[in-house]
């Protein structure tokens, strides 16, 4: 009788240690002793036997369909298959084509012993509820050894390398060198404003080797997704995805983004610092708002900025012909789209605005506050209205004098233990004064913070007023002299947003400051003659909500800056 075998193992670490090896030895063992005719081998490497799909047992099905032997022989009916239908399902196909199924470790089906098959059938279910358990504890384990900090995946970032668990702790990632070069390049360059194409003409011209080398080439995508990798400053995930049924045919699970409250999170070395890495991101994000794609030259000077005051989203440029045959330029709410905006009764009810109107008086409006610093202040004085301005000498003769009780008080806590030594008083007597001197260095200590952090709020105010004062006089020497680009350009780098309501029309400033004139700051820059790009990474300030392009939150203008314009 023709006999075929077939053996089967779940992972490619039991394929590479020759477990299925061992398992043909054992058929064909099994085929000799029975008398049989081998026929064929069949075997499926790294395979799992929750899946039908497998070339081994396909090619199996075929050869058993072409009539090539007459029985097939397998380990047990796990190997067949995990699945209890499955093993139905695969064992009455061979039936119909007359040929019969032996197990070496269980008894065959062929017998007409009830106490076999149902025997068999038990083995199938068990088999199928292993499996499930081994993938419970195998999800379970890799949860507890991501948590505890070790990095689960084979796969490493380009510029690492996985150094696998061992005797000197758990798996970990080092930096590779060689790759690591090539990461902080790219992302200096973009940081820096070289567009992505840029970055990969350049990497290609110097013949650098892609992180698979299967592509002669580096492309936009692999760069773009190095920028977005958060192991490059230091943290790599785990736990991100999750698989869930997919209804395409032929698909049994696909993998869905888990949320990130969900994603544990494992350190690594970091390749490159934490703000070049945002700044990079931040002209990704600069890009996509700012393109000049499809924008008309010399037009829609605020674009990008405008909103929407009642529905507070972004609008859109839009050219349309009036009736005497002339073009005008508008900016219309994306909620005009009822379909953008949820449905008709949510559309917006604002008219669009005029382009032309809307850019000229905003110029005009910042131009003023330019040309008059104070304007600019007024944002941090409303805020600090409330209470009167310190005097910074009477702040520092106060922490001069708190100082000195300060050190009277210790003094006075020395001079106790050295009576204590001396035994003049006991330890109650020593502890009840203790107490009270250690109480009182405490009250004095919380009053010098608090007059500390006074004064440097203080000094901070005032680098702030002369940085604001110097900043418009830059701007205020070329402010008559830009083009229609630096105008925008200007804009750009002073306004948060336009919120327009109606007629009324609301104008949010940040103000990017440098270091003051004389400042020794070793990140300080010389001033440039013309205002600065919105990528620039000068130096700026967070404080009394003032802040640049890059961060913190926008000024928010005092009643008296807020302005109305004409709206046709």
């Amino acid at each position: 009788m023709k006999a075929a075998i077939y053996a089967r193992v779940s992972t490619e670490r039991q394929a590479e240690r020759g477990t299925i090896g061992s398992q043909v030895q054992a058929l064909r063992a099994y085929v000799a002793a029975a008398g049989h005719e081998l026929a064929g081998e069949y075997c499926d490497d790294g395979h799992s036997g929750a899946r039908l799909d497998r070339p081994g047992l396909d090619a199996l099905r075929d050869a058993a369909e072409a009539g090539l032997f007459e029985v097939v022989c397998c380990l047990s009916p796990d190997r067949l298959a995990r699945s209890y239908a499955y093993q139905v399902l695969i064992l009455d196909e061979l039936a119909r084509f007359g040929v019969g199924v032996a197990f070496a470790d269980a008894p065959g089906l062929d017998q007409d012993d009830p106490q076999a098959k149902l025997l068999t059938q038990v083995q199938g279910v068990i088999a199928e509820y292993e499996r499930a358990k081994i993938g419970e504890r195998y999800r379970r384990g890799k949860l507890f050894r991501s948590r505890a900090g070790e990095v689960i995946s084979r796969k490493a970032p380009y510029g690492y390398r996985r150094v696998p668990r061992g005797p000197g702790g758990p798996a970990h990632l080092e930096i590779y060198e060689p790759e690591a070069t090539v990461v902080r390049r790219i992302v200096a360059a973009r940081a820096a404003g070289t567009t992505i194409r840029q970055i990969c003409r350049q990497l290609n011209a110097d013949a650098v080797p892609t992180p698979t080398g299967s592509r002669a080439v580096w492309g936009t995508s692999t760069v773009n997704r190095l920028l977005r990798n958060e192991a490059y400053i230091g943290r790599v995930y785990f736990n991100r995805t999750e698989a869930v049924p997919d209804r395409r045919p032929g698909h049994r699970s696909r993998q869905v983004p888990r949320p990130r409250g969900e994603w544990i999170a494992i350190p690594c070395p970091p390749l490159i610092a934490e703000d070049t890495f945002e700044a990079a991101g931040k002209v990704s994000y600069d890009n996509a708002k700012w393109s000049p794609r499809r924008a008309e030259p010399g037009a829609w000077l605020l674009r990008g900025l405008v909103k929407c005051g009642p529905c507070g989203v972004g609008t859109n440029c839009h050219k349309m012909r009036g009736r005497n045959g002339t073009w005008h330029r508008y900016y219309y709410c994306h909620n005009h789209d009822p379909v953008r905006a949820g449905g008709h009764d949510r559309r917006c009810p604002e008219r669009n605005i005029r382009a032309d109107a809307l850019d000229e008086f905003v110029f005009g409006q910042v131009r003023a506050a330019l040309l008059d610093p104070a304007l600019l202040l007024a944002g941090e004085q409303a805020i600090a209205v409330h209470a009167p301005v310190p005097d910074d000498q009477l702040l520092a003769a106060e922490l001069a004098r708190l100082d000195r009780r300060l050190e009277a008080a210790r003094g006075e806590h020395n001079r106790l233990i050295d009576l204590y030594q001396a035994g003049l008083i006991d330890m109650p007597e020593l502890h009840r004064r203790a107490t009270a001197i250690t109480a009182r260095q405490r009250e004095l200590e919380e009053k010098r913070a608090s007059l500390a952090a006074e004064r440097a709020d203080l000094a901070r105010g005032n680098r702030l007023r002369h940085g604001v004062e110097h900043f418009a006089g830059r701007v205020r020497a070329v402010i008559d002299h830009l083009d229609h680009p630096q105008r925008q350009a200007l804009l750009r780098l002073l306004i948060e947003d336009v919120q327009v309501t109606g007629w009324h029309v609301k104008i949010r400033l940040r103000i990017p400051l440098d270091e003051p004139p004389g400042s020794d700051h070793p990140r300080g820059r010389t001033p440039q003659p013309s205002p600065a790009p919105a990528g620039s990474d000068r130096p700026v300030s967070t404080e009394d909500r003032l802040r640049s392009l890059h961060e913190g939150e926008g000024l928010q203008p005092p009643p008296g800056q807020e302005r109305r314009a004409g709206r046709p």
